[in-house]
């Protein structure tokens, strides 16, 4: 199985098979390049759409919903208290990078709020964002909801008038020599998500 990074905290505990976790991205080229894998999991709609479109996926469903919030470190010691603050010099602060679903909502979020923040590096995943941080390598990142809660750090909330309503979308791959059982396990996801901390499936979500 494959799926998005961000969603590492509420699958290992699950998985009763191997599971890879990277990038939306990067997990789509695995599909694509042929992987021996029964299930994808993508942390946006328009990756799976791409993997539909070539025919590389069966119908696919979305499983879970999440947000964004402001990972910081323990104890919040620059007092960051909203999106403005990461615009601060004295603020470091780290994104994944934008070809990923979590790095695209956060430039989308923090157009939104009208904040333009340098950096001190894009990261290839959200998980990797939220590393930077627990290490104390970075003051803040921009991260899923649950990534921050599931970490040894602080978070702060993103106003819904500016925050971002995620979907993750899961499919079984055509190639799969298991496509009842990797059904069956699609069709258990939502539960299973919900229990480990996700929102419910939301159609209406902004994937961009």
């Amino acid at each position: 199985m494959l799926a998005a990074a961000s969603l590492s905290t509420g699958l290992r505990e699950y998985a009763q098979a191997r599971v890879s976790f990277g990038g939306s991205q990067q997990l789509a080229l695995s599909v694509e390049e042929g992987a021996d894998v029964d299930v994808i999991v993508t942390a946006d709609q328009r990756t799976m759409d791409g993997l539909a479109a070539h025919g590389r996926v069966e119908r696919p469903a979305v499983v879970a919903s999440n947000t964004l919030a402001i990972a910081v470190a323990p104890g919040n010691p620059k007092g960051v208290r909203g999106l403005a603050d990461l615009a601060r010099p004295d603020v470091v602060v780290v994104l994944a990078h934008p070809s990923v679903p979590a790095g695209k909502y956060a430039a989308d979020v923090l157009g939104r709020a009208g904040v333009q923040v340098h950096p001190k590096s894009l990261e290839l995943d959200v998980e990797s964002a939220v590393q930077k941080v627990v290490l104390g390598e970075a003051d803040a990142a921009i991260v899923y909801a649950t990534d921050a809660r599931a970490r040894a750090v602080g978070d702060v909330a993103i106003p819904s008038a500016q925050n971002i309503v995620t979907r993750y979308v899961a499919a079984v791959v055509k190639t799969s020599s298991h496509r009842a059982a990797a059904r069956r396990y699609v069709a258990r996801l939502p539960a299973r998500l919900r229990a480990a901390g996700f929102s419910a499936p939301d159609a209406s979500s902004d994937t961009g």
